[in-house]
């Protein structure tokens, strides 16, 4: 019979590294729920056309990376390459403009796209997010910013540069497509076949291509941030003195063009030096016009995006695997029955307990306390012994009640 595994791209997390992502989603939802920001979930397939109108058909997740199926009835489905699009979706369908702005919400969960696995990345992914939707004010551009650098350095992924950009209003890039497509056209046969097939559908692209000569050629490209109305830079200008107003770092880089078709006004994205030629941790922007393109009212919104993964793989931090408080040792058979019902008694009293469950002998049941960090145990026989289990010392004691008493006596 065929030897079952995972399939190819994805990721079983087995323990103490599960408990690890927990620790950082916990880590997110404590730093983000201190600035208002509530837990939401959107479904993990929407209708594909939500991805196709809200991230861009000329993307490369909407091009290459999108799981996407029909249904019994024929309808196009796709799992979740992002959350920002399903958080927008569900803030029209349910009518959230009505709510106090702006609407603040985060999310934790799996997402999914179809790119080439390596270190940190992989076809079903972890990711958290967070996103502001109802107010154009550069005071949530920064906040989301340094929320999202609070929640790296709490767990651990070490120094993180930070990049920052303007992609303007959806009519000032217009004006700059036309004139960096002009820019490419002349020099095409410098290009990359791959930026060359999608020039005319978004050659912001050009900036992120690995391809030397196709860099060569955008090393003399001209600057959307160069374009700028105004209002966009005033807002731009007004981020980036919020953020340098309370000392945070940062390099203004006019290539960071972000990989989805709704960003508007600022991108931002945070690099890791662990994590070498793939160094992105996280990031996000503005997409002031992604609620309107999928059907709603003109309304801004700004947000991020971060994937676990990434973030561990950065962090020097190993987690607490939560060692065991009491571990109850059987000293015969028969005592399984007042050992069952005494781990109980321990974990009512808000103790990490675990019974004797194998039919180890004593020596392997304190072998077992031991490797799992146990710090004291309860032997369960005609009596009850408490044994310290970083003295060795090892007490009787004359009732339950007086075994409590000495383990939290012990854990003190």
């Amino acid at each position: 019979m065929r030897k079952l595994q995972a399939p190819r791209g994805t990721l079983d997390v087995l323990p103490p590294d599960a408990r690890r992502r927990l620790d950082v989603v916990a880590i997110a939802g404590e730093v983000l729920g201190r600035a208002g920001y509530e837990p939401m979930e959107t479904p993990v397939f929407e209708d594909t056309e939500l991805f196709a109108r809200g991230v861009g058909e000329s993307t490369d997740i909407v091009q290459k990376e999108m799981f996407t199926f029909e249904d019994k009835a024929g309808r196009s489905l796709t799992l979740r390459p992002e959350g920002t699009a399903g958080v927008c979706r569900a803030y029209i369908e349910h009518g959230m403009h009505k709510l106090p702005q702006p609407v603040k919400v985060w999310y934790a969960g799996p997402f999914f796209r179809h790119e080439a696995p390596q270190a940190g990345r992989f076809w079903q992914f972890t990711q958290i997010g967070a996103e502001a939707v109802g107010s154009d004010d550069p005071t949530l551009d920064a906040e989301l910013i340094l929320l999202l650098a609070e929640i790296f350095e709490r767990a651990g992924t070490g120094p993180a540069r930070l990049r920052l950009s303007s992609l303007g209003t959806p009519e000032t890039r217009a004006d700059y497509l036309e004139e960096l497509t002009r820019f490419l056209r002349a020099r095409e046969s410098e290009l990359s076949e791959d930026v060359r097939a999608r020039l005319d559908q978004n050659p912001l692209r050009a900036f992120d291509a690995d391809h030397a000569g196709t860099q060569a050629v955008m090393a003399e490209a001209p600057r959307l941030v160069d374009r700028l109305t105004p209002d966009d830079r005033e807002h731009f200008e007004t981020v980036k003195a919020f953020l340098g107003g309370v000392g945070v770092d940062f390099e203004e880089d006019s290539t960071l063009v972000r990989g989805l078709d709704y960003y508007t006004r600022t991108v931002f994205e945070f690099e890791s030096e662990r994590l070498g030629a793939q160094a992105a941790l996280g990031g996000g922007g503005r997409y002031d016009g992604l609620v309107e393109e999928l059907g709603g009212q003109p309304t801004p919104g700004v947000g991020w995006a971060a994937g676990v993964e990434r973030m561990l793989l950065a962090s020097d931090r190993p987690g607490d695997e939560g060692p065991v408080d009491v571990f109850v040792a059987l000293a015969d058979g028969g005592a399984s029955r007042n050992g069952f019902f005494m781990v109980q008694r321990l974990r009512q009293a808000a103790l990490r307990a675990e019974l004797e469950q194998a039919g180890r002998g004593m020596k392997g049941q304190l072998r077992h306390a031991n490797r799992i960090g146990a710090r004291v145990v309860l032997i369960i026989g005609d009596g009850i012994e408490v044994k310290d289990m970083e003295t060795g010392e090892q007490r009787v004691a004359a009732s339950v009640e007086d075994a409590l008493g000495m383990v939290e006596e012990l854990l003190a």
